[in-house]
C-alpha cells in the first residue's frame, strides 16, 4: 500500500525521525491558517506547497489546467492562497504518471528548510528496502539527493552505496557511523545523521514496510538532518497489524478497477494488454501470461479467482475485466486441484448466460478434478464458448481469434 507524503512523514516522526514540519489541506481557504500555524511552530516565513500524489517528479511535472508544477516555493503569507490555488484541484503530469494527469486532492504546505547559515545545505538519497536476492535488509544511499537516483546509479554508479542488515543482529552502530561517514559528514552532523539512520531503519521495521525512500535527505545549514521528502510503501499483508496505517489508504489514486477486484476478494492487477485473464493460482496466472505474449497478444491482466471459483465469483471477474475497453479476448485457465472443473465450468456457463451476447471471444481450458464433466458441460450449454485441454491449444486459439 502506497502512502502520500505527509502519511509517511507522521510515520517517520512517531518514530523519532526529524522530518521537514507542514500542514495538509484540502481547502484554497484553509491555506493561509495552516501556514500561519507552521509559521508559529517553526518561525519559517516562506512555504514550500506539495502536491500529494502517488507519483514522483512532482516538482518536474505541470499542473494542465494553471501550468504550476507540483512543487513550488511560497515566498511570504502573501503568495501562499495563490500558490496552493494553482495546484489543488488540478490535474499534475509527471515523469510517473504515464502522461495522464492526477487530481490534486490534497497539498502539504511546509517549512523552508534551506534557510542561510553558517555551512552550505547538502541533500543525499537514503531508502531502505529489501534484498530479496540476499534475504536481507538494506539501506541504500547516495551523496547525489534530490536527483533522479535512476540516472545516478546509470551513470555514476560508483556514487550508490549499500549497506546490508544482517537479520540476526540488526543495524549496527558502526553501519550508520560508516553511512555518515561515506556520506562525506564529520562532526554533529555525522552525530545526527547516524542517529537519523537508526530512527529511520527502526520505523521501516516497525510498520512493516515494503520501502522507504527519502530523497532528499538534507543536512541544513546548522547540521541538522532533516527528511525532506517521505515515499513509502507498505505491505499490504501485513496491515492487519496495524490498523491505524490500513485506515491511511486513499483509494481514489489507485485503479477503480483494483479497488473494486479487492472489494469482493479478487487478486487482480491491471495490465495494458488486449487478451483478459481469470486463471487460479498466481503460479499458473504468470505461465498464462507468458503463453498469451508467445501467441502474440498481450495480458490485459493478472486475475487470480483463488480456490472457490463458483458462478457468483466467475461473474464478478467477467465484469471487472470486461470494464477495459482495450480487451479483444478471454482466456480462462483452471487447474482443478482443490477446486473441481466442472464446478468452475458451471460457473462460466451461468455467467455467461446473464451476460447474453458475449462481448468477446472465450477461450476456456479446464484440466484436472472432473475435467472431462466440465468439458461436456460446456459443449452442452450450446454456448460460444472455446473449449481447450492443452496450453499450445489455449495460444494457438488466442493467436487465431485475434488475427
Amino acid at each position: 500500500m502506497n502512502l502520500h507524503e505527509y502519511q509517511g512523514k507522521s510515520i517517520l516522526k512517531s518514530f523519532g525521525v526529524s522530518i521537514q514540519e507542514g500542514r495538509v489541506v484540502d481547502k484554497v481557504e484553509d491555506a493561509l491558517a495552516a501556514g500561519k500555524e507552521l509559521t508559529a511552530e517553526t518561525g519559517t516565513e516562506w512555504y514550500v506547497v506539495k502536491a500529494q500524489i502517488h507519483a514522483g517528479g512532482r516538482g518536474k511535472g505541470t499542473v494542465e489546467e494553471t501550468g504550476s508544477h507540483g512543487v513550488v516555493l511560497a515566498k511570504g503569507i502573501d503568495k501562499l492562497e495563490e500558490t496552493v490555488n494553482g495546484i489543488l484541484g488540478g490535474h499534475l503530469t509527471t515523469a510517473q504518471t504515464n502522461g495522464v494527469g492526477k487530481l490534486v486532492n490534497k497539498v502539504l504546505i511546509a517549512q523552508d528548510v534551506y534557510y542561510p547559515g553558517a555551512s552550505e545545505p547538502s541533500e543525499f538519497y537514503m531508502s531502505v528496502l529489501l534484498d530479496r536476492e540476499k534475504g536481507r535488509n538494506t539501506i541504500i544511499y547516495s551523496t547525489e539527493g534530490g536527483m533522479d537516483i535512476e540516472s545516478v546509479a546509470e551513470n555514476t554508479p560508483h556514487l550508490i552505496y549499500k549497506e546490508e542488515i544482517n537479520p540476526k543482529v540488526g543495524l549496527q552502530g558502526f553501519q550508520a557511523r560508516k553511512i555518515a561517514f561515506n556520506l562525506g559528514l564529520s562532526g554533529q552532523a555525522m552525530k545526527q545523521m547516524t542517529k537519523f539512520v537508526f530512527a529511520l531503519y527502526a520505523a521501516y521495521e516497525g510498520c512493516d514496510a515494503s520501502m522507504f525512500e527519502i530523497n532528499p535527505v538534507l543536512k541544513t545549514s546548522d547540521d541538522k538532518i532533516i527528511a525532506v521528502d517521505a515515499k513509502v510503501t507498505l505491505d499490504g499483508n501485513a496491515l492487519y497489524r496495524h490498523p491505524e496505517y490500513a485506515a491511511m489508504r486513499d483509494k481514489s489514486e489507485e485503479d477503480p478497477t483494483e479497488v473494486e477486484a479487492d472489494e469482493v476478494g479478487l487478486n487482480f492487477v491491471k495490465l495494458d494488454g488486449n487478451v483478459g485473464c481469470m486463471v487460479n493460482g498466481a503460479g499458473l496466472a504468470m505461465a498464462t501470461m507468458d503463453i498469451i505474449k508467445l501467441s502474440g497478444g498481450n495480458p490485459a491482466n493478472f486475475l487470480d479467482v483463488g480456490g472457490t471459483a463458483d458462478a457468483e465469483r466467475v461473474e464478478k471477474a467477467f465484469n471487472i475485466i470486461l470494464k477495459d475497453k482495450n480487451v479483444k479476448a478471454i482466456l480462462i485457465n483452471i487447474f482443478g486441484g482443490i477446486v473441481r472443473c466442472d464446478r468452475v465450468a458451471q460457473g462460466v456457463v451461468d455467467a455467461y448466460k446473464k451476460f447474453g451476447t458475449f462481448p468477446v471471444p472465450l477461450i476456456v481450458r479446464l484440466q484436472g478434478t472432473n475435467a472431462k464433466e466440465a468439458r461436456d458441460l460446456i459443449e452442452a450449454s450450446g454456448l460460444d464458448v472455446i473449449s481447450v485441454t492443452l496450453l499450445q491449444e489455449a495460444a494457438d486459439k488466442v493467436k487465431e481469434v485475434l488475427a
